[in-house]
Parts: structure tokens; C-alpha cells; sequence
């Protein structure tokens, strides 16, 4: 068995496959500052509680953003699993030729759900992934990812509302009955919801144009599920891309 683990800004997302087949995954909180006991143990009660044992995993991988705490999960999965992980970074084939003007700046998780778009649905492609970050990544029909766009998440611009106006006040991310809002908390999710919908188009609608083709969009990540029903231009959501991208480049560098 495979575990995967996607360590994102806000949260850190866990999988297991046994080959091709997801037998659970799990959300936890990258904010909370852990031993590697904690990591190890926490794992270990997760795969446990989902009747995984976990003898069972032979080959652990992982992708991250946060490199604060890599030295405390890393030292958890070995000392629990007896796995050294493999990390996505510089040296890790993945099968994609990337040609922006400085590789080593591009995130490990804006790899792994190209390489989960790219050889899951194909290319040309937009790759959305609704995180921290809301990011737009460009593949094109040949696996060469050369473009990417960066904006902030809605979770952000939602936090910066309510924390720097006073009399705003924290509200569910929703998308109201109308974009015509009577009172306070309508009239900020209908700003948060249909001004992101309206970026999404915007974006997705100009790459578009500059690049002359038509383009498969495929999004993911947490709040992308709200966007993706409010409009035509995403073709695929897929809230499972980043785990999916971690299985295809574990076979792509001799995994089992």
C-alpha cells in the first residue's frame, strides 16, 4: 500500500491506495505545530480507525509547501513506518517538462495536479486548484506546463473582510439566493462568491484567447466545489487530483 500526503498552507490532506484504489483518505490542520511522535501517532490512529493496518504500507510520498515542518513528519513516517518518504522536488521524474523561467520556484503541489491532470484527462489543459492560493497552471497538448497564474484564495480575501472592517462580521462561504444582497452577510457572499466566479471566467477566458485554442479546465482543491456549480467554463472537478497526482509519480519513479 501507498501513503500519500499533500502538505498544503492551511491543511494537510492523506491518502492511501492499494494499487490504483483510494481506501481512505483524511484532512488534518497544517497550523498545529507537531512532534514526530504526534505525526507518527496521528497517522498511525487515522489508518488504524479506517481498519488499515499499517504493516501494509510499503512506500510513502509526499508533497509540500510548508518546509517549517517537514523535518518533524518526515522523522514521524520513518520512525513509525520505517519508510523513508520520497519527496517531490528537484531529482523526482514526474513526466512533465516544465518551461517557466525559474523550475525550482514552482510549487511541488501545483506538479502534482498537473501531472494528475495531464495524464488523467490529457492536454491542452487549465488546471485550477481552489487552495490558500488560487492558482491557474497551463499544460499543453505535449506535457509542457509553461504558464501559471496566482490570486488569492477565497478563504483570503474573505478573512481580510472581516478582519480588517470592524464592524464586518465572519460569515459561511455560500453563494446567496441573489446577487441583489438586503443585508450584511448576503452582501459579502455575494461579493466573495460572485466576484470570484466572475475572476474565474475573466482568467480562464483570456488564456484562452492568448493562447488560440480551446482548453480542457480541470479544477480542485477546497471551495472549488462552490465555484465549479455556478459556471460553464470548468469541464471536470476533481477533489481527489492532488492524491491522484501523488500515486502517478510514485509509479513514475519505480513505485509498486
Amino acid at each position: 500500500m501507498l501513503l500519500v500526503i499533500d502538505v498544503g498552507n492551511t491543511n494537510i490532506v492523506l491518502g492511501v491506495f492499494d494499487d490504483k484504489n483510494l481506501v481512505g483518505h483524511w484532512r488534518m490542520t497544517t497550523k498545529t505545530p507537531r512532534t514526530s511522535d504526534e505525526y507518527g501517532l496521528f497517522i498511525c490512529n487515522l489508518l488504524q480507525n479506517k481498519q488499515i493496518n499499517t504493516k501494509n504500507i510499503k512506500h510513502v510520498i509526499i508533497a509540500s509547501v510548508v518546509p517549517n515542518l517537514m523535518y518533524s513528519l518526515t522523522s514521524g513516517i520513518i520512525k513509525y513506518f520505517s519508510i523513508e518518504p520520497v519527496i517531490v522536488g528537484p531529482g523526482v521524474k514526474t513526466g512533465i517538462n516544465i518551461r517557466t523561467d525559474n523550475p525550482k520556484e514552482v510549487g511541488a503541489d501545483r506538479i502534482v495536479d498537473i501531472v494528475s491532470a495531464y495524464y488523467t484527462y490529457g492536454g491542452p489543459a487549465i488546471i485550477i486548484d481552489f487552495g490558500t492560493a488560487t492558482t491557474y497552471d497551463v499544460v499543453t497538448k505535449d506535457g509542457v506546463f509553461f504558464a501559471a497564474i496566482t490570486s488569492p484564495g477565497i478563504k483570503i480575501s474573505a478573512n481580510a473582510l472581516w478582519q480588517k472592517s470592524a464592524k464586518l462580521p465572519e460569515i459561511e462561504i455560500k453563494k446567496p439566493q441573489s446577487i441583489l444582497a438586503t443585508n450584511t452577510i448576503t452582501s459579502m457572499q455575494a461579493g466573495l462568491v460572485y466576484g470570484y466566479i466572475g475572476q474565474v471566467e475573466y482568467i480562464v477566458r483570456k488564456i484562452k484567447e492568448e493562447m488560440k485554442k480551446e482548453l480542457k479546465v480541470i479544477a480542485t482543491g477546497g471551495l472549488g466545489k462552490v465555484i465549479y456549480k455556478e459556471t460553464n467554463v470548468i469541464d471536470i472537478f476533481d477533489p481527489l487530483l492532488t492524491l491522484n497526482g501523488l500515486r502517478i509519480i510514485h509509479e513514475k519513479n519505480g513505485g509498486v
